[in-house]
């Protein structure tokens, strides 16, 4: 029986990839809001001082080695002995600017305000550098291995990154691995194997695609795209769900009306059963009801929010008794506009959420997701790193000034004992003011062929495409 008769692409040509999105580009000097396939082709052209590995681990980028000293105020790089894709060699001389830019505060992209501590880069010899911090932060080696710290020089592919773009591609981004500087180039010659085909494409396509053997992977699924994937009903095999690290959840946006006292916040985040939503999107969908889901680096454990003492059966009651106590003294049930995405995963939700409020006398509008008037908005992101102030500060849209004090002192602290007692001050602060409604993790999907036996599900929800297939030399 063939490969294909068993429902596997043989393990032939360019691993063929599909993002879910737009056409990918590679992200130069304006890094503002890089879109999941925008972010993978930077990360496979160009590359930072570190990156990830198939599990979302640290390994060598542009350095080949590094320290962490003084408490994490100081690291150190030992570059590698690598090339640009013009095959001039990198020297510190060169990533010392471009590390500037990227870590400048008007390089406007999402992990800019995790940087703050950065006081400098210098250069100590050819091959070394050392980023000076202000303040301890022995966690960001998970920040220098976004895409957005990719280091590009000299146009759009001009990176050191694991893959050189090649012309000829008639549909999609053909790339090539890189040649290994230290390493005989006859010796070294690629196998069309190791190469890959990218494409940025709608999620209908992509899943398609697929399941037409005419693609190896499929990733950048979300909630969104997951009732499309089901429709499709791939085989089980290739289904793969990351264990993302990440908040999913409502933000109060508006804390007016209704949603001006934090009791009736409460009422809203008890009204949902969180156990019914994720469960009827995949088994392995735990439900959550604390913005942080463990204790990271905070002082103390999650804050669990009063609402959630409650036993799940009990709490429509005690939220529908909230709500008949605002309609009684204002003549009316309250409205609350919900900024959820338009896609079929994003009615999915509507579709939970709405039965939830209405069951306990709320009247619920769906609008759009950047929609300026809503009340409540999804918070759907990734964890760039495992630290309780991103958390904290992605959850604060609209918190009280004494949580947003809170967080900015954990981002002002000297020491890492008053880091982790200020980040569990406001996590304290933010889950008493109920300025967020925790529901879950965010929900990560993929495609996966299984001729990809390096593919590994990890919190990051990454996947770079040099650690898709197992080396065939």
């Amino acid at each position: 029986m063939s490969a294909m008769a068993c429902g596997r692409r043989a393990d032939v040509g360019p691993v063929v990839v599909s993002v879910i999105g737009s056409e990918p580009h590679v992200a130069e000097r304006d890094r503002t809001d890089l879109s999941t396939p925008d972010r993978l082709l930077t990360d496979s052209l160009a590359e930072g001082l570190v990156r990830f590995d198939a599990v979302g681990q640290i390994e060598a980028g542009i350095a080949e080695r590094w320290i962490v000293i003084d408490d994490g105020r100081s690291y150190i790089f030992r570059l590698r002995n690598a090339v640009w894709a013009d095959g001039a060699p990198v020297r510190a001389r060169e990533i010392v600017p471009l590390l500037r830019r990227q870590l400048a505060r008007t390089a406007r992209n999402r992990i800019e305000p995790y940087l703050t501590a950065v006081a400098s880069v210098v250069e100590m010899t050819p091959e070394v550098i050392e980023i000076e911090l202000a303040r301890p932060r022995p966690d960001l080696l998970k920040l220098f291995a976004q895409p957005e710290l990719a280091l590009v020089r000299g146009g759009a592919a001009g990176g050191a990154g694991p893959f050189r773009r090649r012309d000829g591609a008639r549909d999609g981004i053909l790339l090539t691995p890189a040649l290994d500087p230290d390493r005989d180039p006859e010796e070294e010659r690629p196998t069309p194997e190791q190469n890959v085909l990218l494409r940025g494409e709608r999620a209908a396509t992509a899943i398609l695609r697929f399941v037409e053997r005419h693609s190896d992977l499929v990733t950048g699924g979300t909630l969104d795209d997951w009732p499309v994937l089901q429709a499709a009903n791939p085989a089980p095999a290739n289904v793969r769900i990351d264990p993302a690290a990440g908040l999913f959840g409502l933000a109060i946006v508006r804390r007016d009306g209704f949603l001006s006292d934090p009791d009736n916040r409460g009422a809203i985040a008890q009204a949902v059963d969180r156990a019914d939503l994720t469960g009827s999107i995949a088994a392995d969908w735990p439900a959550r009801e604390t913005i942080l889901p463990e204790q990271l680096d905070s002082g103390a454990p999650p804050m669990v929010p009063t609402w959630a003492t409650l036993p799940p059966e009990q709490r429509p009651a005690a939220a529908r008794a909230r709500v008949a106590a605002w309609r009684a003294t204002h003549g009316s049930a309250p409205v609350l506009r919900l900024a959820l995405p338009g896609g079929p995963g994003g009615t999915l939700l509507w579709g939970h959420l709405a039965r939830d409020l209405y069951a306990i006398g709320v009247r619920p509008v769906r609008v759009a997701q950047d929609d300026a008037d809503a009340d409540l908005r999804l918070v759907d992101l990734v964890a760039p790193y495992d630290n309780a102030r991103w958390y904290l500060a992605e959850a604060c849209v609209a918190c009280s000034v004494e949580a947003r004090g809170a967080i900015e002192a954990a981002r002002l602290a000297d020491t890492l004992p008053q880091r982790a007692a200020a980040a569990a001050l406001a996590d304290r602060l933010l889950t008493q003011d109920v300025a967020f409604v925790p529901l879950s993790r965010p929900f990560r999907w993929s495609l996966v062929a299984l001729r990809l036996r390096q593919w590994q599900p990890n919190p990051r929800a990454w996947h770079p495409l040099n650690r898709l297939r197992t080396d065939p030399n």
